[in-house]
């Protein structure tokens, strides 16, 4: 999934899971299994303990059990002992496997020799299980978005050939059977199709995608034979990114996380100087010191003291969080976004593609006096250069031969500006035609709808009339935002006051903000960032966000998985153009936070009840290797909770 640190299991050391445990992808019989250590040291430590008082022998002189426990001890004890001697080695004394050691070889010295492989052996099968669960986290990401094919069926002088989608050049033609899944990212060749894309964006509803639109990677054919062309190769495909990114998301660390980890490092010494005081201190102050008692406290009390608990369950909780919200559709970065997420305050959207279809549909025409009799022709060709929804929707409408179109000139969130047949062709809305011509702009007629006006030379020829429908989850959205505690909603587009001002109404927002230039968008979210107690996130899904997006403590990127700007730019990714999950992504960040503190809570309350009893004598190696290894595998259970919350 990460780097190799990121392989391993707790402390800082980061390679207590390498006690008894095999290469990942190694084959195994049943004998290389990295259980049969314990289960082997088990047998034995069970043996002796019932047959010690019955079978008394001696060996030299010394009790001939103690052999038999150091048997049992070596399965478990030598690997956990060697890879100490490694650490230290480098520099790493005080991990866990050093206050394991310890504790163990200590609890010999003083004749408590079936304590000493218990702990071990019960320390050792804890980490076992948490790594077992650590991988199965981790391997759960793994296989949600490694669900790449191995080959592609390409078409070569009318046969079919499977080679590797490594292997496959853009603009090639491939066929797709039913049941199978797309290679690579291809333009449908054929009628249409209908796609299962599930494992993409977490929608079990099936896609309907028509012939010339885009067929991604990973989708899965459901009926008939299809023919893609494709449209870029492999390691450029929207998949691959996506893969990329999430395997990537656990390189980056929460704040809690971080803590942690460095918390072991100056937590654990402590621990271990404390435990050399409890056995030294006493010999001064008390009269009738036993030096094995005040050795079997300090022993108890190492074996407490191990920080597993902590520096393993709660990455296995962000493991958790990242593998929920990818089976939903959400690809957070980094954990250090999951958490950051969960501070967020203050949501601002972007309105068209965002929270409403973005799918425009051209309701009225007006033509002006004066006007060409094909001004309608002339800015239809201008807006077929542009791929926003405003501008594909009046070219749908004219559906007309368009005119080829010189020194064309974008004015971001105001229109276009073009040379036609020698015209010149200016198409936006009503500020651009203002500051263009200084024309005289007649009244709008509804100004709740959005209007693209057309001057040609100069002259106002006419006016589209659009309309932009609402997402059927965008009310929704806000509300549960709500209920999640966020403060303040808001609404930014380039769109007419009057349309961002309606939707903000109808979605209850706080403010509604239209007519606003990419640049000012920024600068609206850097105005907010200004106050200490704002923490803003922006939602958008245009090329014209990625300044917004960027700015925002934490950037959303929403409106599907094509998204360059998405995978590149945004903190966290939507892979569907539903604003209601939007608000699930906060509160799957809400839920693995609060896991991770429920399992910090309980593993501090725990290891200081019984550190307290341990020290005063009331606790023994058993109630120890509850507080650590029991705590370890109760933080564990609770952290991969996340992944039955948001199934």
């Amino acid at each position: 999934m990460a780097d190799k640190s990121e392989e391993r299991s707790c402390c800082e050391s980061e390679s207590c899971c390498e006690v008894g445990t095999k290469p990942k992808n190694t084959k195994q019989n049943v004998w290389q299994s990295p259980w049969i250590p314990s289960i082997f040291s088990f047998i034995i430590l069970f043996v002796a303990i019932l047959a010690e008082d019955k079978v008394p022998f001696n060996v030299f002189g010394i009790n001939g059990w103690l052999f038999v426990y150091l048997l049992a001890y070596s399965f478990v004890g030598f690997p956990v002992l060697n890879t100490a001697w490694k650490l230290i080695q480098k520099g790493e004394v005080f991990t866990e496997f050093f206050l394991m050691g310890i504790a163990t070889i200590g609890a010999f010295a003083i004749g408590e020799y079936p304590e000493g492989v218990a702990v071990m052996l019960f320390y050792t099968i804890g980490e076992l299980l948490q790594h077992g669960a650590v991988s199965k986290a981790k391997n759960n990401i793994q296989a949600l978005l490694d669900i790449r094919p191995n080959q592609a069926r390409v078409i070569k002088a009318g046969n079919p050939y499977l080679v590797k989608p490594e292997n496959v050049e853009e603009g090639e033609i491939i066929e797709v059977r039913a049941g199978e899944k797309v290679p690579l990212d291809a333009q449908l060749l054929s009628k249409g199709g209908t796609f299962n894309t599930a494992a993409l964006t977490g929608e079990s509803l099936p896609a309907e995608i028509k012939e010339g639109e885009e067929v991604l990677a990973g989708m899965v054919n459901l009926e008939d034979l299809i023919s893609l062309r494709v449209l870029r190769p492999f390691d450029e495909s929207s998949l691959q990114k996506i893969i990329l990114t999430v395997k990537e998301a656990t390189s980056k660390k929460a704040k809690t996380e971080q803590f942690i980890r460095k918390f072991a490092k100056i937590y654990t010494p402590i621990v271990f100087y404390m435990a050399l005081a409890l056995v030294i201190i006493p010999y001064f102050v008390l009269e009738d010191y036993a030096f094995n008692d005040w050795l079997y406290r300090a022993l108890v009390f190492l074996v407490i003291s191990c920080p597993c608990a902590l520096v393993i369950s709660i990455p296995l909780g962000y493991f958790g969080g990242i593998g929920a919200a990818s089976r939903k559709g959400i690809l957070f970065k980094g954990s250090n976004f999951l958490d950051g997420i969960t501070r967020v305050n203050t949501v601002l959207f972007d309105k068209t593609g965002t929270l409403t279809k973005g799918v425009f549909s051209v309701e009225k025409v007006e033509t002006l006096p004066n006007a060409l009799t094909d001004w309608t022709v002339l800015a239809a060709s201008v807006e077929a250069n542009t791929n926003h929804p405003i501008g594909q929707a009046i070219v749908r409408h004219i559906n007309s031969i368009l005119l080829p179109v010189d020194s064309l000139k974008e004015f971001p969130g105001k229109g276009l500006k073009g040379q036609v047949n020698n015209r010149s062709i200016l198409v936006g809305n009503r500020l651009l035609l203002e500051n263009q011509h200084s024309l005289q702009v007649p009244a709008e007629s509804d100004p709740n709808k959005t209007i693209i006006y057309c001057a040609i030379d100069g002259v106002l020829c006419g006016y589209f009339v659009l309309a932009d429908e609402i997402k059927h989850d965008a009310k929704a959205a806000f509300t549960s935002l709500r209920k999640l505690g966020i403060q303040q909603l808001m609404v930014l587009s380039g769109d007419k006051k009057e349309v961002v001002e309606a939707l903000g109404k109808e979605l209850n927002a706080d403010e509604a903000f239209g007519g606003m230039l990419p640049e000012e968008k920024y600068a609206k979210i850097e105005a907010i960032k200004k106050d200490p107690d704002k923490i803003v996130a922006f939602v958008g899904d245009g090329i014209n966000d990625a300044p917004s997006i960027a700015a925002a403590d934490v950037g959303i990127g929403m409106g599907g998985i094509g998204s360059d700007l998405a995978i590149e730019t945004a903190d966290v990714v939507i892979q569907t153009d539903h604003p209601s999950k939007v608000a699930l992504a906060f509160e799957i960040g809400k839920a693995t936070k609060r896991i991770v503190w429920q399992n910090i809570a309980l593993a501090f309350f725990v290891k200081f009840l019984v550190l307290s009893l341990g020290a005063a004598g009331l606790a023994g190696m058993w109630e120890a290797v509850f507080a650590d290894v029991g705590v370890a595998l109760l933080a564990v259970l609770n952290a991969i909770r996340i992944n039955y919350l948001f199934k």
